[in-house]
C-alpha cells in the first residue's frame, strides 16, 4: 500500500494524464495513466489535469530585512541608495527576536505559496552578527518543510567596513552556507576585484559556493562579473559560484558582452536576476529612454548559462510589495526579458523551479523516481498558464506530507438577463 498518489496530474515536461506514487517520502513510480487501480494507496489526490510541478525555489533574497518595511520610516523615494541608507538606520535597532519572527512569518507566507527552498543573503558587518545567529536558528526551526540555504554577505563591503572580513568569517564559522560579497560598493574598482580574489579564495580553500552581488549598477563599467569569471575559472570553482544581479551588464557594449558570455559559459557561472527589484531601481539616473535594468537573460540562456530569478526583496526598506510568490518574480522577468516565445516561457517557469535547485545543489529536488516527493499542485495545466494567471496553489507537499492545501479559485456570475449561479472555475478555458 503506498502512502500517496497523485494522479491525473500534467508534468511541466508536457506529459499528461501521469500518475506520481509516493512512499516513506519519495517517488517510487512517475507513469502516464497511473491509477489507485493499479497502486493502491492510503491517500489518493486528484489533480484533475492540474500541472503538478517541483517545488518553487527562490535563488536569491534578504530574510534579515523581511517584512520590516517602515521600519525606523519609509523609503520615501523608493530607491536603492536611500534602502541602504534605512538598513543603516534599522540595524542598531535589531533584535535577534523580532529577526526572527519576521523571517518566519515569511517562512509561513513562503510554504502556502510553494515556495520550499530559499536562499537568502545576511548581513554580515553587524559586530553583534545578531542577523547570523537569527538566521542560524530560524533554519534549524524551519528544516522540516524549507531548505534554508544562508550566505555571508559583507552588506557594507568586506574592504570597505573596518571588521567586516573577520566577522564573514566568523559567519562561517558558526555554520552560514555560502559566501558573499558586493565589489562594485567597495571604494574603488581595485579594491572591488580585490574583495572578488580573497573571496573566492576564502571559499575554495572551505569548499563552499559563491554567490555575490555583482555589479548592481547602471554604470557599464562596473565589471566584477569579468573578475568572478576570472577566479572561477583559476580556483576550479566551475559550477559552485553565482552572480546575482549583473544590472550593469544591461548598460555593457555589445562587443565586451560578446566577449563575457562565452567565458561565463565556460567557467560554468551561474546568474540570477532579480527582475521585481532590478526593474524598480535601476535605470533611476536615465531620463528616456529609460534601461530596463535586467541583465542580459535570454543571452545567457542561449550560451548555456543557467539563469534563475530571485525574489530579492519583500516588504524591507528597498521594496515595499511583494507575497512570497515567484510566480509574480517569472511573470515579471518574462516581460522585461520580452521571452514570450513559446520554449522561452517554459525557461521563466524553469527559472523559479528546476535552475535555481540546480543552483543551490538540491538534487532531491525533482519530478523524478528517487527524488524526495516534495511538488506544488498548480491551478494551471501547464507552465504557460501558470505564468499567466499567477497560478493559484491547490496543494504544498514536502516529502510525502501535506503542508498546505486550499479550495480551487472560482467565480460565480450574476449578470443581468442572464441565468444567475453561472461559475467558472480559474482557469478559465478559453474556448468554452
Amino acid at each position: 500500500m503506498l502512502d500517496l498518489l497523485i494522479q491525473h496530474a500534467n508534468l511541466p515536461d508536457g506529459r499528461t494524464d501521469v500518475g506520481v506514487a509516493v512512499q516513506n517520502g519519495l517517488i517510487v513510480a512517475l507513469t502516464e495513466g497511473l491509477t489507485n487501480q493499479q497502486a493502491p494507496a492510503r491517500e489518493v489526490v486528484d489533480a484533475g489535469g492540474m500541472l503538478l510541478s517541483q517545488p518553487f525555489v527562490d535563488a536569491h533574497f534578504h530574510m534579515d530585512a523581511t517584512l520590516s518595511h517602515g521600519l525606523p520610516r519609509v523609503n520615501q523615494s523608493g530607491t536603492l541608495l536611500e534602502g541602504i541608507a534605512l538598513w543603516g538606520e534599522l540595524k542598531p535597532e535589531l533584535t535577534q527576536e523580532a529577526v526572527m519572527a519576521r523571517a518566519l512569518a515569511y517562512c509561513d507566507w513562503a510554504v502556502a505559496r510553494g515556495l520550499l527552498a530559499i536562499r537568502t543573503h545576511v548581513d554580515t558587518c553587524d559586530p553583534r552578527l545578531l542577523a547570523v545567529d537569527a538566521l542560524l536558528e530560524v533554519k534549524r526551526r524551519v528544516a522540516p518543510w524549507i531548505d534554508l540555504q544562508l550566505v555571508a554577505f559583507p552588506q557594507d563591503g568586506v574592504l570597505r567596513s573596518p571588521g567586516a572580513w573577520q566577522l564573514l568569517q566568523e559567519a562561517l564559522r558558526r555554520g552560514v552556507d555560502v559566501v558573499g560579497g558586493i565589489p562594485h560598493f567597495e571604494r574603488t574598482q581595485a579594491d572591488g576585484a580585490a574583495s572578488v580574489r580573497m573571496l573566492c579564495e576564502l571559499a575554495a580553500e572551505q569548499g563552499k559556493r559563491v554567490d555575490m552581488h555583482c555589479d548592481e549598477s547602471d554604470d557599464p563599467m562596473s565589471r566584477h562579473i569579468d573578475t568572478l569569471t576570472a577566479e572561477t575559472q583559476r580556483l576550479g570553482l566551475h559550477g559552485r559560484v553565482t552572480g546575482s544581479h549583473l544590472t550593469s551588464m544591461h548598460g555593457m557594449d555589445n562587443y565586451h558582452v560578446s566577449k563575457l558570455i562565452p567565458l561565463m559559459a565556460k567557467a560554468g557561472v551561474n546568474v540570477v536576476a532579480n527582475p521585481l527589484i532590478n526593474i524598480t531601481l535601476q535605470g533611476r539616473h536615465d531620463t528616456y529612454p529609460k534601461r530596463r535594468g535586467m541583465t542580459r537573460v535570454p543571452e545567457l540562456l542561449t550560451a548555456g548559462v543557467p539563469v534563475a530569478f530571485g525574489h530579492d526583496c519583500v516588504m524591507d526598506p528597498w521594496y515595499s510589495l511583494g507575497s512570497g510568490d515567484m510566480l509574480e518574480v517569472a511573470h515579471m522577468g518574462l516581460h522585461v526579458a520580452q521571452m514570450t516565445g513559446q520554449a522561452a516561457m517554459r525557461q521563466c517557469f524553469e527559472a523559479v523551479t528546476s535552475t535555481p535547485a540546480r543552483i543551490l545543489g538540491l538534487d532531491h529536488f525533482g519530478l523524478q523516481v528517487g527524488c524526495e516527493a516534495s511538488f506544488v499542485l498548480l491551478q494551471a495545466r501547464d507552465p504557460i498558464e501558470a505564468l499567466r494567471l499567477r497560478a493559484h496553489r491547490l496543494r504544498v507537499y514536502r516529502r510525502g506530507q501535506l503542508l498546505a492545501h486550499s479550495e480551487p479559485v472560482q467565480t460565480t456570475l450574476a449578470l443581468p438577463g442572464r441565468p444567475n449561479g453561472t461559475r467558472f472555475l480559474w482557469p478559465m478555458d478559453p474556448n468554452p
